[in-house]
């Protein structure tokens, strides 16, 4: 192409040292690739903050990568029959009832199919925050010049909106399909991927299980009994997952994001090289700088993640209690949720969360003493509502739970009773028993009838004898 530019009059201008100058690949089929990718990230409009289209491809692309074997219907019925079994365990540990969900088989490819619309729901908050940060911090550093060739272009907001689309598009295609090497369910990062749906993945489900002295059918019923776990309390709880959802998005609005690591993240990638651009997303281009009232939603968020994954771990010990291989299966699946892993630690970079529960063993501490304590009824009731469950300093604390509960109880016990009487017009009368308050029951009548009531005459509250002789003057009885 450059020779041709320069015709017969290059002058020693060697055109491939041109292009080696300039960081364009000298393979033609190079070339070809990083076009096409180039292409796909500007040329398709983003649908709001983020190329989903693009974020979808990119994701199915990764997943497809170290092989993704179809699920077989041998695996099928494996599956099944481990999440019926699961489900038959559960029922005398848990107050929640079974959801009557179907469990599925997925492989790499269908677990991406099936989840990526809840990702959109996790991300898209977070994705409109960091579009309008970098379209305001673009726009500001622009020169005047600038600004004015880009408006008759359309504008730099309609320009950047393509290209920050297509950039977080990438990015959450990359961590979605390292993720889908990674996890063994739908519910694996403690919130729910898929509705009405309990599935497990075989091939990954034989990887965690690589290397461990377990015969590969428990494995894969203590995985089972955690996705039935998990299912379960995302059903019977309704309110959870919009709380935990919710969390995110207070966290999202306040996002700013450092354009000096975009600069660094430019300087890395290399034309030539088309897996640059995957290694230079995965080190987190748009991690926020996080406020103080981030840090706060974030540590709700731990606490929430932590709650919903020491739940689930004591009822799977508690299902599983004569699984040979139980104890050695809990303890690698919490240390497996608390540190994390690559898959974890690439949407951590994507979005600035992560959806780890560091605190499980102290929130399965919390769960095993409320079970001693109030039984299993007591302890799922806990999930009633969003202001009983327990908060970070009751997993500093767990023995003192209960006692902490019962005096902010008592406190608002005491707030309503007092509203009670001041709605009521109560509120600044003497309290019953007081000097001068009449006592219940002993009113006299003024008249001092002869019809068998008690008469005092004057009103006073002193009880007459009630013998039905009454003072037609209206003179009080004898008290009795």
């Amino acid at each position: 192409m450059i020779a041709r530019m320069l015709g017969g009059d290059a002058q020693g201008f060697d055109p491939q040292e041109i292009a080696r100058a300039a960081g364009l690949p000298s393979d033609p089929q190079a070339m070809m690739m990083m076009m096409q990718q180039v292409q796909a990230m500007f040329s398709t409009p983003s649908e709001g903050p983020v190329n989903w289209q693009l974020a979808h491809d990119h994701a199915r692309r990764v997943a497809a990568t170290d092989n993704d074997p179809a699920v077989s219907p041998v695996q099928r019925r494996g599956v099944d029959e481990a999440l019926r079994l699961a489900e038959m365990w559960l029922d005398p540990v848990t107050d929640f009832p079974s959801t009557g969900q179907v469990g599925r088989a997925w492989s790499r490819a269908e677990w991406v199919e099936a989840t990526m619309g809840t990702w959109r729901r996790l991300t898209e908050p977070v994705a409109t925050s960091i579009a309008k940060a970098l379209s305001e911090t673009i726009s500001e550093q622009l020169p005047e010049e600038m600004k004015s060739m880009m408006g008759m272009m359309g504008g730099p907001s309609s320009m950047l909106q393509n290209i920050g689309g297509a950039m977080f598009g990438m990015q959450l295609g990359q961590a979605v399909g390292a993720l889908s090497k990674d996890v063994v369910g739908s519910t694996d990062i403690g919130v729910p991927l898929s509705d009405e749906h309990m599935a497990l993945l075989p091939s990954n489900v034989a990887d965690f299980g690589k290397g461990l002295d377990v015969p590969e059918q428990e494995v894969m019923l203590f995985l089972a009994v955690r996705e039935a776990a998990h299912a379960r309390l995302f059903t019977q709880v309704p309110w959870l997952t919009g709380h935990l959802l919710g969390t995110i998005e207070r966290y999202a609005r306040g996002i700013h994001i450092d354009m000096s690591k975009i600069e660094e993240a430019a300087r890395d990638i290399d034309p030539t090289n088309p897996e640059s651009m995957q290694s230079a997303l995965s080190q987190g281009v748009f991690m926020p700088e996080r406020t103080p009232e981030q840090d706060a939603a974030l540590e709700r968020l731990e606490t929430v993640l932590a709650l919903v994954e020491g739940w689930v771990d004591e009822l799977t010990a508690a299902a599983t209690v004569n699984l040979p291989s139980s104890s050695a299966l809990r303890e690698m699946v919490r240390r497996r949720r608390a540190t994390g892993g690559p898959a974890e630690n690439a949407f951590a970079s994507l979005v600035g969360l992560e959806l780890r529960p560091r605190r499980l063993r102290d929130a399965a501490s919390l769960w095993s003493l409320l079970f001693e304590e109030r039984g299993i009824q007591g302890r799922d009731a806990i999930w009633e509502h969003p202001d009983l469950l327990p908060t970070a300093e009751d997993l500093d604390d767990p023995a003192g739970f209960s006692q902490r509960r019962r005096l902010v109880e008592s406190s608002e016990a005491d707030v309503d009773a007092a509203l009670e009487r001041l709605l009521s017009g109560d509120f600044d009368a003497p309290a019953a028993g007081a000097p001068g308050t009449p006592t219940s029951g002993t009113t006299g009548d003024a008249d001092g009838a002869d019809d068998g009531t008690a008469g005092d005459g004057d009103g006073d509250g002193t009880a007459g004898d009630g013998d039905g002789t009454a003072g037609g003057d209206g003179r009080p009885g004898s008290p009795s």
